[in-house]
């Protein structure tokens, strides 16, 4: 019998030690383009992850409790290590799925929901050319599919005024010049990476990466004249996904508050 617990508890700790490797290894596949988004992220990490985190979590009980019952009682700490890890990534799950409840299942965030900006022909193509990208629309709406809830179908500008009314252009004393020098500064604060300037036009375009799967988010700024002085209005849409988990907004909420 004490054979068996050894097993166990070693199989128990090997698969708990093998779960970060697995999800990181899906993560990172993804981002480097070694395989589809949709099967890293979407199979691979949804699909298969949460089965592989229950069934690691059994086995690493199963190896407590063989632990604690047979004599000698030895492989409590590994039993306990095996059993720790993916209790804490299904509370991480967990936790993820709360917030995602707590907010619109939508990607696609703007300054001005009756005059969204768009963006120029080379970012067009970029989304283009990723597979299942989400389509740059006036008023995007939610997919009719129960996932969503009472979203499910909704305007993704009706549920953003909803959740968002802050987001609104930012009007300022400042010649046109002058406040596209401030939107650029805020952005450069904020991390983007700058991918185009048109100063004349009053126009910035930046993309937005997530740190494990590559994710991009684009972003787009204006800088027009305004009576007083300028305005800006801002647009951050994510490529792919029907959620953002509140990315989009955050993000924009974060650049008024450096241009102010």
């Amino acid at each position: 019998m004490s054979g068996i617990r050894a097993f166990v508890v070693a199989a128990a700790f090997g698969l708990s030690l093998a779960l970060p490797l697995y999800f990181a290894a899906a993560a990172l596949a993804t981002r480097f383009g070694l395989i589809d988004w949709r099967l890293g992220f979407g199979t691979l990490t949804l699909g298969y992850g949460p089965i592989l985190l229950m069934a690691a979590a059994g086995l690493a009980v199963v190896a407590l409790l063989l632990a604690l019952l047979v004599k000698p009682r030895t492989g409590l700490g590994k039993a306990a290590l095996a059993l720790v890890v993916p209790l804490l990534a299904l509370g991480y799950a967990g936790y993820v799925r709360s917030e995602a409840a707590s907010i619109p299942p939508i990607h696609d965030i703007v300054s001005d929901a009756d005059a969204p900006l768009m963006f120029s022909d080379r970012v067009m193509a970029l989304r283009a050319a990723v597979p299942g990208a989400n389509a740059v629309e006036a008023d995007p709406r939610v997919p009719d599919d129960d996932r969503f809830g009472a979203a499910a179908g909704q305007s993704a500008r009706a549920l953003q005024r909803s959740a968002y009314p802050d987001i609104q252009p930012i009007l300022i004393a400042q010649f046109p010049a002058e406040a596209f020098e401030t939107a650029l500064a805020a952005a450069r604060a904020e991390g983007w990476s700058i991918d185009s300037t048109d100063p004349e036009n009053g126009r910035i375009e930046a993309s937005v990466s997530s740190l494990w799967f590559g994710f991009v988010d684009d972003v787009v700024v204006q800088v027009a004249p305004a009576e007083g002085g300028s305005r800006i209005d801002v647009r951050s849409t994510s490529r792919v996904g029907v959620s953002d988990l509140g990315a989009n907004a955050k993000r924009v909420r974060a650049f008024q508050s450096a241009f102010e």
